[in-house]
């Protein structure tokens, strides 16, 4: 009996294409927010609001249980985590969620606020590789299966559309374009 390695190479190829789903939209929403760190925070969104407290109140040696009462004033239902001063001129109040930085002389300052963004907070988390161990296996798992993917991709067509004639092209452009950004990057 002959095998159809054809249909046997389609088939597989779907297969891993529909087990892979899942993790192909990870890496790709995550690859994306990465791509553009630099314009914002992929994983978490930070709000910061104007604030003036009663610099009265305020002095390097102000004791805990005031910097409690200053913060209930001016953010509402924080829970106090604890506080320092980054200089002679500013206290750094942190709660859970965020943090109030005022400067103690005039009493300005900001509350800024920090949460997490909703679905991609958790797809950057599994794309730095976090969970490690089991999930770092499965990780590798993918990146085979996507080596699979493209391999067994090229060969699910005849004719015309295929490999040969019209498949090849645009391998070799899809291999020539990351090779230009190589030269262009790492070339000097």
């Amino acid at each position: 009996m002959r095998i159809k390695w054809r249909r046997l190479n389609n088939a597989f190829h779907r297969d891993l294409g529909y087990f892979f789903f899942g993790m192909a939209i990870i890496y790709g929403l995550s690859g994306i927010a990465l791509n553009h760190i630099d314009d914002w925070d992929p994983s978490y969104k930070v709000s910061r609001e104007e604030v003036l407290l009663d610099k009265t109140q305020l002095s390097a040696d102000i004791p805990e249980a005031k910097v409690k009462v200053l913060l209930r004033e001016h953010v509402e239902s924080a829970k106090f985590k604890k506080h320092y001063f980054p200089d002679e001129n500013h206290i750094k109040i942190f709660f859970k969620g965020g943090s109030l930085v005022a400067n103690i002389h005039t009493g300005e300052g900001f509350v800024e606020r920090v949460r997490k963004r909703p679905v991609f907070f958790e797809v950057n988390y599994l794309h730095y590789n976090n969970p490690k161990f089991l999930w770092t296996w499965f990780s590798d798992i993918f990146a085979g299966g996507l080596i699979v993917l493209a391999v067994t991709g090229m060969f699910m067509v005849r004719g015309r559309n295929g490999f040969k004639r019209r498949g090849i092209w645009f391998v070799s452009i899809g291999i020539i374009i990351p090779l230009i950004f190589l030269v262009l990057y790492y070339s000097g």
